[in-house]
């Protein structure tokens, strides 16, 4: 069966999931040494360094259109990251990872005020599926809404922004989409060693685990992970990415069983199926996936 544009980009958001449902491990491993801004810092600074280095010839061709857009995801991404280090201080990496994919929700809700229609009837069912079923994932045993639960919200809300924003600026005809995604590290990096001098006293980190976290986060979660998004995005639809994002809670609730010795409830089994089933709803429709006809036009403004 042959691959399209959108099949492509699609199969690209997954394997980026996939990294990113791991992140969760190294990010608690890393802030129990690193600060916050301090930690956010050193991830996108690296990232950005390899990414720069990697595609040194392509970004010497950047325009101003492109900086100002690097500059603007930069402040969402930052926005975003900052908000879920700060929630992780303060609540659960379960009840972070389930709000942080609240982002499933919150792309239709503001396609809908933007473009004043609602989302397709598929998608809001995919929806409305794949959030019950994170719920069954990761809210086992949670009580109570706290400051670290509303920073997450917060943090789902600015990434659905960002999703949004991403997929306006890669249909630009000004704007090379590789060069955007790596662009945004450098912004990202910028916020956050600002923050990090105001807020915090920056330092290196200090133990072999804090370290791994850091490179591992830099080069597949931030380098490979955000610049690969954005190229993505120039092929496919927003709710397609959301759905597609809801799929890291379930890989961080396996790896948290495979790796941090955390049980795995059937419901929580059956949660994982839900979210799966969800997004391979959406995903197995070859007609939209292919780009014919008015839905897919629609849904990918």
């Amino acid at each position: 069966m042959k691959l399209t544009p959108m099949r492509k980009a699609n199969l690209l958001l997954l394997l980026i999931v996939f990294f990113w449902g791991f992140s969760y491990l190294f990010t608690k491993s890393g802030l129990e040494t690193l600060s916050p801004f301090t930690f956010l810092a050193l991830r996108f600074g690296l990232g950005f360094a390899v990414a720069a280095l990697l595609f040194s010839g392509r970004l010497s061709k950047i325009n101003k259109e492109t900086l100002i857009g690097g500059a603007i995801l930069g402040f969402f991404l930052f926005l975003t990251l900052a908000a879920v280090y700060f929630g992780l201080l303060h609540t659960t990496i379960s009840n972070a990872s389930f709000l942080g994919s609240l982002t499933v929700i919150f792309v239709p809700i503001l396609l809908a005020i933007i473009y004043r229609k609602l989302p397709e009837k598929k998608i809001i069912i995919a929806s409305a599926a794949a959030v019950f079923g994170i719920a069954l994932l990761t809210l086992e045993g949670k009580t109570g809404f706290g400051l670290g639960d509303f920073l997450c919200v917060l943090a789902a809300i600015t990434y659905a922004g960002h999703i949004l924003i991403t997929k306006r600026l890669t249909s630009a005809k000004e704007i090379d989409a590789l060069n955007l995604g790596i662009v945004q590290l450098g912004f990202t990096f910028i916020y956050a060693i600002v923050c990090a001098f105001l807020f915090e006293t920056p330092h290196l980190p200090e133990t072999q685990s804090a370290w791994v976290a850091v490179l591992f986060l830099a080069l597949f979660c931030s380098a490979f992970g955000f610049i690969g998004q954005v190229v993505a995005q120039k092929y496919t639809a927003p709710v397609h990415v959301g759905l597609i994002f809801t799929l890291e809670p379930v890989i961080a609730s396996i790896s948290a069983y495979l790796f941090a010795s955390e049980q795995l409830l059937p419901i929580q089994i059956i949660g994982a199926a839900i979210v799966f089933f969800s997004v391979l709803y959406v995903q197995a429709d070859l007609k939209e996936l292919r780009g014919e006809g008015k839905t897919h036009n629609d849904s990918a403004k």
